[in-house]
């Protein structure tokens, strides 16, 4: 595999996850490996790598920059956006940072995993889970498993000859551990535990379990169960949790792993729906085939002081949402708006959109509009349902927040309309601007109350009921623009244009307070 370049990582991480300050030696700048900086021990020679400066602010960190560059390594990653950019340029070497609230951890795998380009595996990146159970359950004697926090089964082992029991065979065969009271306070007492515990068997014909948590840091990551039929080896406990050490690292890595994928899948779709992407290439890649629609999400954020990171939530809660439903999924935050590719075999979009509008309002505690572009037959028309869907936000409220582009069609028609018509000198022009220059110097409501006559169909009494007034009222301020302005209201095309310039260029109609 060809070495990884700073313009690689970035092409991979880059957006919302790492941003880039400045590059003097340029994006081809190879970028070896991610070195955590430790300001107790001499910092290593390592021409190439990213040093992460753990423990240091950002602003303070201008000293790591000469640092870096005298152990000849390629860049220095702070957290925040107030790093040493002077320094970093002084010093000929890259500044890259993370968000303010990213771990550490985090940070340093995803960089490395990103500059090892690691595939995600068709086991969901767990295969090496299945190596460690086998090795914990041949050095212990027991039957093993690992487990996520939600209790599903991610790996477990297959050393021939071991007892096991039902409870086991029915978690690997749904790869999901069964639900009762009693083992809710298993889990319970053992994600509390320091250590091992041994928990007795639930029920008659049961075994009990030696099982420990995972944690990495502060973090439960999940599990690690050995089926104890009282033959377990004396260190059985100790390599538990040596097992559940290595479990960590292979549960983090994965967790890069699959972030990375996400990030590679959402740089993909970002490009299919600005319509610069190849489109037969990217259907192979994103496994997307078919008819397609876009589906836009949007909460309603708007100057809130933490908006970016809210849009960030929104995107982890649609993505999770889609996989349930469609496993591998591309989603991509863009501008604010979180944007999914929902395939069409079986779809119920929209009741799928309600219901992620509905999960992410209850966890974000703003509300959420959804707007679903319109069915197309592939990837290579995307970039159309994509506009669809945003013309339908543009038009959602608290009364309908979530739309397809055919149930709104006639209001985002005339929202589009009203956009060429403010393009185009010509079509601004005509008799209502002579009308609302009337009202503005009469103190008169000529303009709405033929709004209102036009939108009854030219019924006398339908534009007097919209408007409160007697008909006779209406009659009247209709006689005078004939005769005042001169406007011929027996022609259907001009009372069209007046409707259409009325509506959408002064934004009257029937709602419109009175003057």
């Amino acid at each position: 595999m060809d070495a990884c370049t700073l313009g690689d990582l970035l092409d991979v991480v880059g957006g919302t996850s790492v941003h880039l300050h400045t590059a003097p030696a340029g994006l081809t700048a190879p970028v070896t490996e991610v070195v955590l900086y430790d300001a107790h021990a001499p910092l290593p020679r390592v021409p190439g790598a990213l040093l992460l400066a753990v423990g240091v602010r950002a602003a303070a960190a201008g000293p790591l920059a000469r640092a870096v560059a005298e152990a000849g390594m390629t860049g220095l990653v702070v957290r925040g956006p107030d790093g040493p950019a002077a320094e970093a340029e002084t010093y000929g070497v890259a500044l890259l940072s993370v968000a303010e609230d990213t771990p550490w951890h985090r940070a340093h795998l995803l960089l490395a995993s990103a500059t090892g380009s690691r595939p995600v595996s068709s086991t969901g990146g767990h295969g090496d889970l299945f190596a460690l159970a086998d090795a914990i359950a041949t050095a212990t004697g027991g039957a093993t498993a690992v487990e996520d926090p939600r209790r599903r089964i991610l790996a477990y082992s297959t050393v021939p000859g071991q007892p096991v029991d039902e409870d086991r065979r029915q978690g690997i065969l749904g790869l999901q551990v069964p639900v009762d009271v009693e083992k809710t306070d298993q889990y319970r007492g053992l994600f509390a535990a320091a250590g091992p515990l041994r928990l007795p068997a639930l029920r008659e014909g049961a075994l009990p379990r030696l099982a420990v948590a995972v944690r990495a840091g502060g973090e439960t990551l999940g599990s690690v169960w050995v089926v104890d039929d009282g033959t377990l080896a004396a260190d059985a406990a100790d390599t538990l949790v040596q097992g559940a050490s290595t479990a960590a690292l292979l549960l983090l890595r994965a967790r890069a792993a699959q972030e990375l994928a996400r990030h590679q899948s959402g740089d993909l779709l970002r490009r299919v729906l600005d319509g610069t992407a190849d489109t037969a290439a990217s259907a192979a890649r994103l496994g997307v085939e078919g008819p397609v629609r876009v589906a836009a999400f949007v909460p309603d954020a708007a100057g809130l002081p933490d908006a970016e990171q809210t849009g960030l939530r929104l995107l982890d809660v649609v993505r999770l949402q889609c996989e349930a439903r469609y496993g591998r999924h591309a989603c991509v935050l863009l501008d604010g708006v979180v944007y999914a590719l929902l395939p069409a075999p079986g779809a119920r979009h929209r009741r799928l959109a309600e219901d992620i509008v509905a999960r992410a309002g209850q966890a974000l505690r703003v509300p959420v509009r959804a707007g679903l572009g319109a069915m197309v037959a592939g990837l290579a028309e995307a970039a159309g349902s994509r506009a669809d869907a945003d013309l339908v936000l543009r038009v959602l409220g608290p009364s309908l927040p979530v739309a397809t582009v055919d149930e709104v069609r006639p209001r985002v028609t005339l929202l589009r309309l009203a956009e060429v018509l403010t393009e185009r000198r010509e079509l601004t022009e005509g008799s209502w601007r002579r009308v609302l220059a009337y009202d503005e110097k009469h103190g008169t409501d000529h303009a709405r109350t033929l709004v209102c006559w036009l939108d009854a169909g030219c019924d006398m009494a339908g534009a007097a009921k919209s408007l409160a007034v007697h008909p006779n009222t209406c009659r009247y301020r209709l006689k005078q623009l004939r005769h005042q302005l001169g406007i011929n209201l027996d022609d259907p095309d001009e009372r069209l244009m007046l409707w259409l310039q009325l509506r959408l260029l002064a934004g009257l109609g029937p709602e419109s307070p009175t003057a």
